[in-house]
């Protein structure tokens, strides 16, 4: 079965057997919890149609940090695949960056115990993250880059045509705000990407699921949630900045996320300032018309 966004959740049958049986064979059943799990489903196949994810894709691997939106991301990918929406295969992997307390024994025990098939990855790359940054700076380019790179290491290794990750809306938005009031650009985070070798697709599914729905749907499923130790601990992040902006904007004009996630899908580059998108000398006046 092909990815349809016009068949309906609720019509396709769902077996009953397979780590996505285990996985929501304890989860809630109530109104409320089936509305917020078919939204998600159905938010991650619109994304994956608009962006043509599945086009070419045999393998993928999903990025598990143990952190709400990773454990979200690979649920929803295994409901679909049991659902026969999802003709990929699924290989979860954690890379254990050293950080000091990191419960190792959680993560494989979990996808064990499911049946998914997973490699769990050890780079001490907590250390050179402490050793490079200065006392008092943010962590989490450095960390982001060692992690990425390693990332598409095990990608190439297992045999992968993309490296998938749990980036939901906020993410989105908040990169595009630090942007703009810090990088002088416009330029958020592509729900879809080729890497700079161009071997490898970075996917990201969730790019139309709101963080509270993701932070609802990790309680109601109690998954087994791993604190960050490193980039987590550090206050005054320019990260955490935007987000209280986005919260505050959302707070009294309730849908302007929404509305601003659609803005960055309509640009109008004739609008803006960038003489290498549009080519403004090319515009001339044509006194002729006016006068037709």
């Amino acid at each position: 079965m092909t990815l349809s966004i016009d068949t309906e959740i609720e019509d396709i049958p769902a077996p009953e057997a397979g780590p996505a049986a285990l996985l929501f064979r304890d989860a809630p059943s109530s109104v409320s919890f089936n509305k917020l799990r078919k939204r998600l489903l159905r938010q991650v196949r619109q994304a994956m149609d608009d962006f043509a994810m599945l086009k070419g894709q045999k393998r993928w691997l999903i990025g598990l940090s143990g952190g709400k939106d990773s454990y979200g991301l690979l649920a929803i990918l295994l409901d679909l695949q049991w659902r026969g929406l999802l003709p990929v295969e699924l290989i979860a992997c954690n890379l254990d960056q050293g950080q000091p307390n990191f419960p190792k024994h959680i993560l494989p025990e979990y996808l064990s115990a499911l049946g998914v098939r997973h490699r769990i990855e050890y780079r001490d790359t907590y250390s050179v993250v402490k050793e490079k940054v200065p006392q008092g700076a943010t962590y989490c380019s450095l960390c982001s880059r060692l992690r990425r790179g390693n990332l598409y290491r095990i990608a190439r290794e297992e045999g992968c045509d993309a490296l998938v990750l749990g980036h939901h809306r906020e993410d989105i938005l908040e990169t595009f705000f630090m942007n703009l009031f810090h990088g002088g650009r416009l330029a958020g985070m592509p729900a879809k990407l080729l890497n700079d070798e161009g071997d490898l697709m970075v996917l990201r599914p969730l790019a139309y699921c709101a963080e509270d729905d993701l932070a609802k749907f990790a309680e109601a499923m109690k998954f087994p949630i791993i604190p960050c130790d490193l980039c987590g601990s550090q206050d005054g992040l320019q990260r955490n900045a935007m987000k209280a902006m986005l919260a505050d904007m959302e707070a009294k004009m309730p849908g302007r996320k929404d509305t601003m996630l659609r803005a960055l899908a309509h640009v109008n580059p004739s609008h803006l300032l960038d003489g290498k998108l549009f080519d403004f000398g090319a515009l001339i006046a044509d006194k002729k018309k006016a006068g037709e």
